[in-house]
């Protein structure tokens, strides 16, 4: 069935021709999908805002390739892919996310290419960031974005960047992986993003130990359910009261799931789509799969409703419910919804020790 407003909006960034007019499609689009958090489904209004910024990401990815033009740098040469990593890639942005990105550009033909092709997609890359910034979109704290050159490489580079994480799973070698299989591409040559798969899953699947250590970094965030079922909330300073559904509700069901996806060879990113193909698989029962949904949608309404702050000029989501909004229509469903969060902590250790052996 058509949806005229989608189309219109499709169409008015589609020809945007500069980053005030995306900046302002934002900001109308999202005042309008912010209205409709508490009232309309949850999947309708998170999928409706993601692929809001998918395409404003996109647009201004063509508008780079223009400003690259203009610059006298022509096309881009050789065929590249613009991923998207971090709730970008599970397709689970809020209204303030910020970049969590990177680039993989086809292998040049000869050495001779190799540092022009590196320089061009360097520079666009540049670009790409900074034009983001300007509608709204701060980068990386981690510094898990395209302007990294760490993150912008020749698909070769990129391949051989996994195999030796794999090789040497180190703390900081497992968390890059672990950003990676969050990965998606949204614009350029969408076979880039399968074939990087491609090499990620032959290496996962053929190195049981890497689970083990993937384990550990997927445990470290705990749900905030004390054990008498109490909420575990903020205690000091401004946020006092408050709960941190980011990181103690939403990220610990991201990690839970991601790695029982990954140990199943399971490719999808969106944390909805990786509990079906887990039911699918035979992993988790109907039943698990719909209260895992139930309390995962739960948590990506809260996850909307989080406090905005602002650092450097930009408005991002602090990930926290503010003590005001923890009534006690509140607190019954989330304290629910935190016991299944904590089941499937429980779980995927319980599976991977089943499976890799435990400590």
């Amino acid at each position: 069935m058509s949806n005229p407003q989608r189309e219109k909006r499709l169409r008015k960034i589609a020809v945007a021709g500069s980053l005030e007019k995306l900046a302002a499609i934002r900001e109308s689009e999202q005042s309008r999908l912010s209205a409709e958090i508490v009232s309309s489904p949850i999947h309708t209004v998170v999928d409706s805002l993601n692929e809001l910024h998918d395409e404003l990401i996109a647009r201004t990815i063509e508008l780079a390739e223009i400003e690259m033009a203009r610059l006298g740098h022509g096309a881009p040469p050789v065929p590249y892919a613009y991923l998207l990593f971090g709730s970008g890639g599970r397709s689970e942005q809020t209204l303030n996310s910020d970049q969590d990105s990177g680039l993989v550009y086809a292998d040049p033909a000869d050495d001779g290419k190799a540092e022009a092709y590196r320089a061009y997609f360097a520079q666009l890359a540049a670009i790409i960031v900074r034009s983001l910034i300007t509608i709204g979109y701060p980068p990386c704290e981690g510094n898990v974005i395209s302007s990294n050159a760490d993150w912008c490489l020749s698909l070769s580079e990129w391949e051989g960047k996994i195999g030796r994480w794999f090789a040497e799973p180190n703390w900081e070698n497992v968390r890059y992986l672990l950003i990676v299989a969050d990965g998606r591409p949204i614009a350029g040559d969408l076979s880039f993003g399968e074939r990087l798969k491609d090499r990620y899953f032959n290496d996962m699947l053929g190195n049981p130990v890497i689970a083990r250590r993937m384990l550990d970094n997927t445990l470290r965030h705990k749900v905030l359910l004390g054990v008498f079922g109490q909420l575990l909330r903020e205690r000091y300073g401004d946020d006092a009261g408050s709960l941190d559904i980011k990181y103690g509700a939403y990220i610990p069901m991201v990690n839970a799931f991601r790695l029982l996806a990954l140990s199943c060879g399971i490719r999808e990113t969106s944390t909805l789509r990786r509990i079906s193909a887990l039911q699918h698989a035979g992993v988790l029962t109907i039943g698990e799969a719909e209260n895992a949904s139930q309390a995962f949608s739960f948590f990506l309404r809260l996850r909307l409703l989080a406090t905005v702050a602002s650092e450097d000029g930009h408005r991002v989501n602090t990930g926290k419910i503010s003590r005001a909004r923890l009534t006690k229509e509140l607190v019954g469903p989330l304290k629910k919804a935190l016991k299944t969060g904590k089941y499937y902590q429980r779980k995927v250790e319980r599976e991977m020790n089943g499976r890799f052996g435990g400590r």
